[in-house]
């Protein structure tokens, strides 16, 4: 039976919402974690309220390879081993397609997969050499559905959707499994990367009145990672009871 106990854990886009919930689980929970964000200020504050765990943290933007590159090695060389990779960050910027918001366009699919791919790319080649690992990733009931004002940002997650179980069927010959996780509202910071203030306001609203909390997704990240080795979760959809769509 596997635990969380002592698993070796690195969080990308760890200093708010999921990411920050799910340290302090997993902190609680025994494991040991290397956390990364952009934030320095909030990563500091999260370390320092997880007094009695086991975790370091370091700076990163996901949309940096080499950033990405360094927080992996860091653990590596810290505990020798990664037992799982959650690759957590990401942005919701959403506005009709005929606003031509190139940009913003790009600026998702830098965040949304090409920072999904740069951390696959980071520790992939060590947990190949394990031959064991678990990697985790964020992405959102939006890679099941489409909604007008959400073109690209759906299209990010259908995109995560197949980069993960693409990945799930390549290396389950290397014991490395590959967990999704799909969350539908959820009451986090995330509708401030919506630039369209009317769209804003409206998704803000209905976070606060019916999204799930972050720790809601923090424990299905839990339970994925502390099922036995020979059980691969491959994607856990969460919806609040509440949610229409």
């Amino acid at each position: 039976m596997s635990t969380i106990q002592d698993k070796v854990v690195v969080i990308m886009g760890a200093s708010s919402g999921i990411g920050e919930a799910t340290t302090k689980k997993l902190g609680e929970q025994g494991a040991k974690l290397v956390i990364a964000a952009r934030r320095e200020d909030r990563l500091k504050a999260l370390v320092e309220s997880l007094p009695n765990a086991d975790i370091t943290y370091a700076v990163a933007d996901v949309t940096n390879k080499d950033e990405v590159q360094t927080v992996i090695d860091l653990a590596r060389e810290k505990y020798g081993r990664i037992d799982v990779l959650f690759n957590n960050a990401g942005i919701m910027p959403q506005a009709p397609l005929s606003d031509l918001r190139i940009e913003e366009w790009r600026q998702m699919l830098d965040i949304n997969i090409m920072g999904v791919l740069n951390g696959i790319a980071a520790v992939l080649p060590i947990m190949q050499q394990q031959q064991f690992g678990h990697i985790v990733t964020t992405a959102s009931e939006a890679g099941h559905v489409v909604f007008q004002e959400g073109a690209v940002y759906s299209g990010t997650k259908f995109a995560v959707r197949a980069i993960m179980e693409t990945l799930r069927q390549e290396e389950r010959k290397n014991k490395i499994r590959s967990t999704l996780i799909s969350p539908g509202t959820v009451d986090t910071e995330l509708h401030t990367t919506i630039n369209n203030p009317k769209r804003r306001k409206w998704i803000e609203n209905l976070q606060h009145s019916i999204g799930l909390k972050s720790e809601d997704v923090a424990d299905a990240v839990a339970y994925a990672i502390s099922t036995p080795d020979t059980v691969n979760v491959s994607e856990i959809l969460l919806v609040p009871a509440t949610q229409v769509d």
